[in-house]
């Protein structure tokens, strides 16, 4: 169930200077290049795609990490791309993120009650008492139990440290949470536990997740709409239910095909990829994805394909179109 907008990107672009030596210019790494989406509170915006596609770097916009080079990002009606110290400083607190290794986010010097209360001391005035209340609260409301607030991270296992690390980034009442492969370091049984938590956080804050993952199987638990990346473009924006059942793009459906399946009885033809993923300093002409596309014709390789409705989805592909 979706609700209002909390988050607005219109061709999002991020272009990184890489230096070639004294006397060449630097060239231009194309980290993001031109990425749109909307994410609407109690909505969870799916981001898949190879290693280089363009993920992480959407994740630094998003949190404000890093500025855009082009494009527009707003956060309900307010520009971030561009905004000044002060409206940095106040919208920041309204998107937090969870990364991927829970153990390495974590100060292991800094016992849990003063990592949670850590947001509030820095960003808020609120007294000591009523911040040690509040990351009681927090504690209980991630599923551990209330002597954890005295203990260290080396003394938890994975799972329950990433349950701290969704607490500590739930501290400021967020309205964006920002899921950087959060569960890929955990026993599958545990990405299970954290997996239904978050669905509950999310119904019980009414929270927006933008989840990066370049794990399927993971995605078609937990997402609402999914968006596939390559080479710092989407080329596929759709529902869960119509990305799974009918993938458009020929690099999704070469993705679906790597996802292992839990009914082995069932018939999957597997869809090799040929080559390896172009450069981002140097894409390829036309569409990014013709050296690997087994449906590329003339037109791929001179026109780059847009994002454009087709029966189920939005997608980016001129063979789509010309089927």
């Amino acid at each position: 169930m979706s609700g209002e907008t909390v988050l607005t990107a219109t061709d999002l672009t991020k272009h990184y200077p890489v230096p070639r030596g004294a006397f060449q210019k630097p060239a231009i790494l194309k980290a993001l290049n031109g990425a749109s989406f909307t994410l609407q509170k109690r909505n969870t915006l799916a981001v898949v795609g190879e290693s280089g596609c363009g993920k992480s770097t959407l994740a630094r916009l998003v949190t404000m990490i890093e500025k855009p080079t082009a494009g527009s990002l707003l956060m309900g009606t307010e520009e971030i791309a561009g905004a000044g110290p002060g409206v940095i400083k106040r919208l920041r607190a309204k998107v937090q993120i969870v990364f991927q290794n829970p153990y390495g986010s974590l100060n292991p010097r800094q016992k849990i009650g003063a990592a949670l209360e850590e947001p509030l001391l820095v960003n808020t005035n609120m007294p000591k008492a009523e911040r040690a209340e509040r990351a009681r609260a927090m504690i209980a409301n991630v599923g551990l139990r209330p002597e954890h607030y005295d203990r260290y991270p080396h003394m938890f296992s994975g799972g329950q440290r990433q349950r701290i690390a969704i607490a500590r980034a739930l501290m400021l009442d967020p309205e964006i949470l920002i899921l950087d492969e959060p569960v890929s370091a955990l026993d599958v049984s545990i990405q299970a536990q954290v997996l239904n938590l978050l669905a509950e956080l999310q119904d019980k804050h009414d929270l927006a997740y933008l989840f990066i993952s370049h794990d399927l199987s993971v995605v078609k638990h937990i997402a609402d709409e999914v968006m596939v990346m390559y080479l710092g473009r989407p080329v596929e924006h759709s529902s869960r239910e119509n990305l799974f059942s009918e993938p458009q793009h020929p690099y999704t459906r070469a993705l679906l095909s790597a996802t292992p399946m839990a009914d082995p009885t069932a018939k999957k033809e597997r869809i090799v990829l040929k080559g390896e993923l172009p450069s981002p300093i140097d894409p390829p002409s036309g569409c990014a994805f013709n050296p690997r596309c087994s449906l590329a014709f003339e037109r791929c390789y001179r026109d780059r394909p847009q994002l454009l409705d087709s029966r189920t989805a939005k997608v980016a592909c001129h063979a789509v179109f010309e089927q």
